[in-house]
C-alpha cells in the first residue's frame, strides 16, 4: 500500500474523511444541481454509505476520492481524487480521476485546483502511466473541466451501472497519459 498524506493547494484541503462530512456531504448529494448528470438523487443511507466507501479505500490504499475542504474556512464542499471503478468496463481495469462539488462552489477553479493535484498525486507518487475520467455525454461542466486537464476524448459507451433506457446511460472516456502530463506541467513552469 502507499500512504499518502493530506494534499493541499493553494486554497484548498484534500483529506481522509470525517464524520463531520456526512451532512453536508447528504446535502450535495440531494441537490438536483449536482446530481443532474446522475442517474439518482441520493438518499441520507446512500450518501452515508457512500462516503463510507471512499474513507475505507482511503485507509485500505493510501489513496481515492479524498473529502475537499475550504482551507480558509474548513468548510467541506465535496470531494476530487483517484478511484479504481468497480463497475466492469469496457477499458478495464483503469483508475479515475473524479469529482463532485457542492453547487455553491462551482465557478471558482476549485475543482481544476484539487484535480491537478491528484493528477500529480497519481502520475509521480502512485506512478500511474495513465489516468481517465468519464461522464455522462450531456455533462458539458466536468468535459471542460476534463479538457482543462489536458485531457483527450476518445470514445464513447454504455455506462453498465446506469439502467438501459435510460438518458444518462451513454457515457464519453477521456484520457491522460504520464507523458502528456509532464509536458503540461513542464510548460506551465
Amino acid at each position: 500500500m502507499t500512504v499518502l498524506s493530506d494534499l493541499q493547494t493553494k486554497r484548498l484541503l484534500l483529506r481522509q474523511w470525517t464524520p463531520a462530512d456526512r451532512a453536508p456531504f447528504a446535502r450535495m448529494n440531494a441537490d438536483p444541481r449536482v446530481m443532474q448528470h446522475f442517474p439518482a438523487l441520493l438518499s441520507r443511507v446512500d450518501s452515508d454509505a457512500m462516503a463510507d466507501r471512499c474513507q475505507a479505500l482511503i485507509e485500505e490504499r493510501g489513496w481515492g476520492f479524498w473529502a475537499v475542504e475550504l482551507k480558509a474556512s474548513g468548510a467541506f464542499i465535496g470531494f476530487v481524487g483517484l478511484h479504481t471503478p468497480s463497475a466492469t468496463l469496457p477499458f478495464s481495469p483503469c483508475v479515475e480521476i473524479g469529482w463532485r462539488l457542492a453547487a455553491d462552489y462551482w465557478g471558482q477553479g476549485l475543482a481544476s485546483e484539487a484535480a491537478w493535484a491528484a493528477l500529480k498525486t497519481g502520475f509521480g507518487t502512485l506512478d500511474l502511466s495513465e489516468i481517465l475520467s468519464f461522464t455522462a455525454i450531456e455533462n458539458r461542466r466536468s468535459r471542460a473541466l476534463m479538457e482543462r486537464l489536458g485531457m483527450r476524448e476518445t470514445e464513447e459507451f454504455e455506462h453498465p451501472g446506469v439502467p438501459v433506457g435510460h438518458p444518462l446511460r451513454r457515457h464519453c472516456l477521456y484520457r491522460l497519459d504520464r507523458e502528456r502530463f509532464a509536458a503540461q506541467l513542464a510548460a506551465a513552469e
